[in-house]
């Protein structure tokens, strides 16, 4: 049984303290927060304990954490956990700042303990699928990927303020998706960056609107397309061109109901957001987890991956800045 504690105490925490209660081999034990009143709460929903981060870190008995906390702790808490000899899945992104998180990556590979970063989507059904169709040689080589991401609404905007930017906080997701079926990093990164749904996320000097060409070396591209807002809906597709075929990923819808008459075809919208949307793929990413740290196995996502993403995203936010295509050697 993989003794878990559980650092942060958010909406994003609870979704992962369920999965954690919820698997046959790991059992939540702690739960800590800067908000001692929100751990406090969290721990009795799920019957542990609520503790300070340093205890938990410090308990022997604690195989695991998993880092939920705000974006600008994670790579403090990374090398703190491997230093303790813990086991980490840790949220995205490893950091807001990519010279950061490469230090955070050269400590934890002193420190010797695994690490995995939470690119959830990865163990999304669909894509997990398509990727699987993909491996299998389906469609043979990739060609072309595109990838579709936008939000119903925008976030509240003192989130915007401290989220690190669309590329780093919201892209930074669909890098790590082309990684994942393109099974390279691209040569270069083009970004076109607006701010067309609410100005005052402009005003706090982020984007709204995005869209991110990604070339490879061997001529292969992707396109990322972001908004933070879509009326209809939380729109999550992934399409693939191959040399023999294409593959697509599509929405889920909030039901299968498809009405057709003399009007037209009228289906359900998009289920509205992403606790809809991915809480089977946060169930089978700690399963993967659990299963890696519990068999000695290769971690299936790693923090080199999560430092690859967040390269990416700084590339594509200094593009975004020049309107010139970036290297991504040259960051």
């Amino acid at each position: 049984m993989l003794n878990v504690g559980l650092l942060g105490a958010g909406r994003i925490a609870g979704v992962h303290a369920a999965a954690i209660s919820r698997h046959a081999k790991s059992q939540l034990v702690a739960v800590s927060d800067y908000i001692p009143e929100n751990a406090e709460r969290l721990a009795q929903a799920y019957n542990c304990a609520a503790r300070t981060t340093d205890e938990i870190l410090a308990d022997p008995a604690i195989d695991a954490v998993l880092i939920a906390t705000s974006t600008d702790t994670h790579s403090d808490l990374i090398e703190a956990a491997t230093s303790a000899g813990k086991a980490v899945l840790c949220e995205k992104p490893v950091d807001l700042g990519l010279e950061r998180a490469r230090h955070c990556q050269s400590q934890v590979a002193q420190n010797g303990k695994p690490v995995m970063i939470g690119f959830n989507r990865r163990f999304d059904p669909n894509f997990a699928a398509l990727k699987s169709a993909l491996d299998g040689g389906e469609i043979g080589k990739s060609e072309l990927l595109s990838i579709t991401s936008f939000d119903p609404a925008p976030p509240p905007l003192a989130y915007v303020k401290v989220s690190g930017g669309l590329f780093r906080d919201m892209m930074i997701h669909d890098f790590d998706m082309a990684n994942f079926l393109m099974g390279a990093l691209p040569k270069t990164v083009m970004a076109t960056a607006s701010c067309v749904v609410d100005p005052e996320i402009g005003k706090a000097g982020d984007v709204d609107t995005a869209v991110v060409t990604l070339t490879y070396a061997d001529g292969r591209i992707a396109v990322i397309k972001n908004s933070r807002r879509a009326v209809y809906g939380y729109d999550q597709r992934v399409e693939l061109l191959g040399a023999s075929g294409l593959l697509q990923a599509q929405n889920m819808l909030e039901n299968t109901l498809v009405r057709s008459s003399t009007d037209g075809v009228i289906s359900a919208k998009p289920t509205y957001f992403f606790l809809e949307r991915y809480m089977p793929a946060y169930a089978a990413e700690w399963d993967a987890f659990v299963s890696a740290i519990t068999s000695g196995a290769q971690l299936p996502v790693s923090l080199d991956d999560g430092v690859a993403a967040l390269a990416m995203a700084e590339a594509a936010t200094q593009s975004a800045q020049c309107g010139q295509p970036i290297t991504l050697a040259s960051v």
